[in-house]
């Protein structure tokens, strides 16, 4: 189904009117299928077309309308209603359910409304129950916030009344297909020589800490940072949702947070799994992203030999990402500050730092080694630093730390 614009999409038809008809012939349709529980898409596009066709007399449908409601029907029924035309839509990139009635897109970096809606907030809650089912997850009025994903590994955050108050709100950012770092390199994201330095720290077993701001692409580039990861080790990738599509790795294992049951058990933390992972022989430990407490158990991963182990965090920059973490080790457990710190830059070897540009792209703004702890402060040694006038990330420093790339026997003179 095609996605049209507020200006294409004019229609004979009044926007009332066509709920009204949208409604009736839905109703009509689970009339006639209420007696076939196994329908095949075939029988029921079969009688969408019949209803369609004895009802549309009574109306002024075009062709053109006609089709698009049975594609929207269709969906109602298969898919995800009217969200499936937006999802289907390769240039949309995130959706933003405000209400039934509101609905907000992210198009080709531009923002809009869409000038379509559910039919009643039942129906966008029969949509949310479907999403969460998928993942055996559970979203209600007692537990009102929910994470979840969709098959395509798009992710969906989902919020319920009371807490919000204008209906069931649901945010979906998109991932299609996995942005490589080609990719990432051809839409100036990173330069050809940093990817290289990264490319040469990952296989060296380097542990890396990606930090931005929201919507900076930090996921996606852990995602383009995974396939520099050598085929023959063994990962484990542990993350709230699973949205990390590592392809080339075969000793791979993907482990998923879970919530606790209606009683308040069975609640299955990122902590539990950090440690759970830790008995499961890995090379490398991948921790979509740390919130909270399981900061430390991420630090503890990446002091006891497992190195080229990758983490992101939110932060809007590489020293307010490191104060972050210390904050985040204090939630688990009280220790004194100079001990964390001392922990951090033990566990830690590079950050990258992402920031969301005014024209929505993104960018590396920094790269840096952590250089050790140095008058009570965790000191760092960029290496490279996004310059504003050029608008480019421009080499400013050499690696200093090369003990791993010369037991890995890697590209020692070009860092």
């Amino acid at each position: 189904m095609i996605l049209l614009s507020e200006t294409e999409r004019v229609m004979p038809m009044a926007i009332d009117t066509e709920q009204r008809f949208y409604a009736e012939i839905r109703e009509l349709i689970l009339r006639d299928i209420s007696e076939n529980n196994n329908l095949q898409d075939r029988e029921l596009l079969d009688s969408i077309d019949s209803v369609l066709d004895r009802k549309s007399s009574e109306y002024n449908i075009g062709l053109r309308e006609k089709l698009e409601l049975k594609n929207r029907l269709f969906n109602s029924f298969r898919k995800l209603d009217v969200l499936q035309e937006l999802l289907d839509n390769k240039s949309v990139t995130e959706i933003m359910i405000n209400s039934p009635e509101e609905i907000f897109i992210e198009i080709n970096n531009h923002m809009e409304r869409w000038n379509v809606s559910f039919e009643n907030e039942e129906r966008l809650e029969d949509i949310i129950q479907q999403i969460v089912s998928r993942i055996n997850r559970r979203v209600n009025t007692s537990t009102p916030i929910a994470d979840a994903r969709l098959p395509d590994g798009s992710r969906v955050h989902i919020v319920l009344p009371p807490i919000a108050l204008k209906g069931p709100t649901i945010t979906i950012r998109k991932f299609p297909e996995p942005i490589d770092m080609k990719k990432m390199i051809r839409s100036g994201t990173i330069t050809y020589e940093a990817a290289g330095v990264l490319k040469t720290l990952v296989a060296a077993g380097y542990n890396i800490f990606i930090s931005g701001g929201t919507s900076s692409g930090k996921s996606t580039f852990l995602n383009a940072l995974t396939q520099y990861i050598p085929e023959d080790e063994r990962v484990i990738t542990i993350e709230d949702s699973a949205e990390l599509q590592i392809k080339h790795v075969k000793n791979l294992v993907s482990l998923e947070t879970r919530d606790a049951n209606s009683e308040g058990e069975g609640e299955i933390s990122m902590s539990k799994l950090i440690k759970a992972s830790l008995r499961m022989r890995p090379d490398r430990v991948i921790v979509g992203e740390v919130r909270g407490a399981e900061a430390l158990d991420m630090l503890s991963a990446m002091n006891t030999g497992h190195d080229g182990s990758l983490s992101t965090g939110h932060a809007n920059s590489t020293k307010d990402m490191l104060t972050r973490i210390e904050s985040m080790v204090l939630m688990a457990v009280e220790l004194p500050l100079p001990a964390i710190k001392s922990q951090i830059a033990a566990g830690l070897d590079i950050l990258v730092h992402l920031q969301r540009m005014q024209d929505h792209s993104r960018k590396v703004m920094e790269i840096s080694e952590i250089k050790g702890v140095e008058n009570g402060e965790i000191t760092l040694n960029k290496l490279f630093e996004f310059n504003y006038e050029t608008e480019k990330l421009e080499r400013c420093g050499s690696l200093i730390h090369r003990e791993k790339l010369e037991i890995a026997g890697l590209g020692i003179d070009g860092l």
